[in-house]
């Protein structure tokens, strides 16, 4: 029998309850820790109720907790280059993987939503002066 409900875990000794800004965190850090994803979005939904002055919470992330699952919507930029179905892909595992083993929730859907592409940004070689010293 499982005793997760809304995630929440019934024991004997009490509930815990798990908030869905912790679950939106958890997929924000699985997202980021996939290579090509060089960010995450709140898309243009997002940004409008930002700009209206309520804070989101998840930055790029949307979290929908029913029952015993969770559906999960990420906002990403992808970095040139790199084969933006993969990198959905190894998006979805991973958060899906994630969510299931930090909080005991069934993850139905990981939805992935491509808002922009990034160019590489060239690191900038900083040329190092070494200070001289000279004996006058």
């Amino acid at each position: 029998m499982d005793p997760s409900i809304n995630g929440q875990l019934q024991l004997d000794l009490g509930k815990i309850e798990i908030a869905p800004e912790v679950i939106e965190v958890i997929a924000y850090m699985a997202t980021s820790e996939i290579n090509g994803v060089t960010d995450l979005r709140s898309g243009l939904v997002g940004d409008l109720v930002e700009r209206l002055g309520r804070k989101s919470s998840g930055r790029g992330v949307k979290v929908d907790i029913t029952e015993k699952e969770a559906t999960v919507d990420v906002y990403i930029i992808v970095e040139y280059g790199y084969p933006i179905p993969d990198v959905a892909h190894k998006v979805q595992e991973n958060v899906s993987n994630s969510i299931q083993n930090m909080t005991g929730l069934n993850v139905t859907q990981v939805n992935v939503h491509i808002v922009d592409v990034q160019l590489k940004q060239e690191k900038k070689v900083v040329p190092v002066i070494e200070d001289v010293h000279r004996v006058r």
